[in-house]
């Protein structure tokens, strides 16, 4: 039979690279912000700044993260996904070198929290994107890899800052971060387009004759809704794999630059979207049926033309997301967990040090936890090949066990409880983070991942910019670090619990449906 080849993603390759690239920004980028107190600490004291001036750094930090995340995908299709990846990597080596200068609160948010906040958003949806792009089948086990690469750096990044301060000062110090950091420049080099490496697959006779088939589109009926349809084109797998991502975009009259970027494969089938997700996509294209079918006489040209430009923001941050309370309920859930994470343990050494903990035992706690935490992130790859399990139900599981620990930390004082109780929040920690961007892709159907995805992001940096500020004031005003972390736990609690009653509710909706097709038939 005769045999022809098809190009296919290398799932590994290059790839590995890409991961090796998507880990050295992480590290520091993640790293960062719990060691910031035990690399500012002397300094901001010394100029008299409080607990208020770190938490609004740190809040800064995630606002200018969230809009230039929010941003990347008109940026990746108008200069490209590589060349977006470099600016954010010399933008984040950039904030970090003028840290080296810093003499007030003011030259530490525009170097921290604007410049490297920029940079860090540009670099994490370029490594994302990329990532996707590599791989398709093996993508669990690479993501795991990577992981397990960006853990095992945050581990030592503590004791290394302790060192470094030790043996160069506080400047010395921020010098040798700069280089680090430097690292984030050459991971984005790494982050080459796939076309470059795509594999030849060979193919038969059969699959060659599917392949050079013309793909007609499907023409949907503007009255009745179509479930089993996620876009208003819809194509076959295997001839979608012959569209350039150009046609893609022109032929998708709802995805969006980064949506066509991430999604570079195609389409997507049923099964990519929740059953949730089915109905608002079958209503949105409904509607844009029917909008279609308007057309705008001369007497409205101006009231239509505000509607475009207000519907062209819809359609480009997908804010008809906003009307899902589940997806809602997702992002204010991750949002809060999130925050409640990272003031938690930015706030650490600083209570530590308030217990009398000296520097070296507080960079080693640290330590401990950052390695329960690369612990728990090599134990949860081995438990996915074995255990199917949403990551929804990961992720609310370490929720719920994080607000137990924390009631258990703060009453240990001596050095051992310390370090046992930090290592079980370290290892809770990665069930927060890991799963994060898997919620929204069992949530959501493929082509509104990375726009429901940069939503969140959107959304999650001004809700630490908002709620930041007001925690770190609380703790100034108190003078109370138990006070700070109960109220630290209550966000915690905030994604635990409406989570928890979602999933009641929803289970006992689907139940009475089902109760009442079964006693009608």
């Amino acid at each position: 039979m005769k045999k022809g080849t098809r190009l296919e993603p290398p799932d590994g390759g290059w790839g590995i690279l890409v991961c090796v690239g998507m880990a050295m920004p992480f590290v520091s980028g993640l790293a960062a912000l719990p060691s910031f107190g035990l690399v500012f600490g002397d300094f901001l004291k010394s100029i008299g700044a409080e607990t208020s001036a770190i938490a609004f750094i740190t809040s800064a930090f995630f606002c200018a993260f969230s809009f230039a995340g929010l941003f990347s995908g008109s940026l990746f299709n108008r200069f490209g996904v590589r060349a977006i990846g470099l600016s954010g990597g010399i933008l984040y080596f950039t904030g970090c070198l003028m840290q080296v200068f810093v003499r007030s609160t003011l030259d530490l948010l525009i170097a921290f929290s604007l410049i490297q906040g920029i940079g860090f958003g540009l670099i994490v949806p370029t490594s994302y994107t990329t990532f996707n792009n590599y791989f398709v089948k093996k993508r669990v086990m690479w993501m795991s890899f990577a992981q397990s690469l960006i853990g095992l750096g945050t581990m030592f990044y503590p004791v290394l800052m302790q060192k470094f301060l030790e043996w160069y000062g506080f400047r010395g110090c921020l010098a040798v971060l700069a280089a680090i950091n430097f690292h984030a420049v050459l991971g984005m080099l790494l982050m080459q387009p796939v076309e470059w490496h795509m594999r030849r697959v060979p193919i038969n006779e059969q699959e060659m004759f599917e392949n050079t088939k013309p793909s007609q589109p499907v023409v949907t009926d503007n009255t009745q809704e179509d479930p089993n349809l996620l876009s208003p084109l819809t194509y076959s797998r295997k001839s979608s794999q012959k569209l350039s991502r150009e046609n893609l975009r022109k032929l998708s009259s709802r995805s969006s630059s980064i949506a066509s970027l991430g999604n570079w494969s195609g389409p997507v089938i049923v099964s990519d979207a929740s059953p949730q997700m089915v109905n608002v996509l079958g209503s949105r294209r409904h509607s844009t049926a029917i909008s279609n079918k308007s057309m705008p006489t001369s007497n409205n040209e101006e009231r239509n033309d505000k509607q475009s430009v207000w519907q062209i923001i819809v359609d480009f941050l997908d804010l008809t997301l906003m009307k899902k309370p589940i997806y809602v309920n997702i992002v204010l859930g991750i949002s809060f967990a999130l925050y409640s994470d990272i003031a938690f343990f930015t706030l650490q050494p600083l209570y530590m040090f308030h217990l009398g903990y000296d520097k070296p035992d507080t960079a080693s706690i640290i330590a401990i936890g950052a390695a329960a935490d690369l612990g728990s992130r090599v134990f949860l790859a081995f438990l996915a090949m074995f255990i199917q399990m949403p990551s929804r139900y990961i992720y609310l599981a370490g929720a719920f066990f994080t607000v137990i620990s924390r009631f258990v930390f703060l009453t240990v004082f001596d050095f051992k409880n310390m370090a046992i109780i930090t290592a079980v929040m370290g290892f809770l920690r990665t069930w927060i983070h890991v799963p994060l961007p898997l919620v929204f892709a069992e949530y959501l159907p493929k082509d509104r991942f990375a726009t429901g995805y940069g939503l969140f992001m959107f959304l999650q940096g001004n809700i630490m910019f908002i709620i930041g500020p007001a925690v770190g004031y609380l703790r100034d005003m108190t003078q109370d670090y138990v006070l700070t972390f109960h109220c630290l736990n209550f966000f915690m609690a905030l994604c635990a619990i409406p989570w928890i009653l979602e999933i009641i509710f929803v289970k006992f909706r689907r139940r009475t449906k089902i109760g009442a097709i079964s006693e009608s038939k």
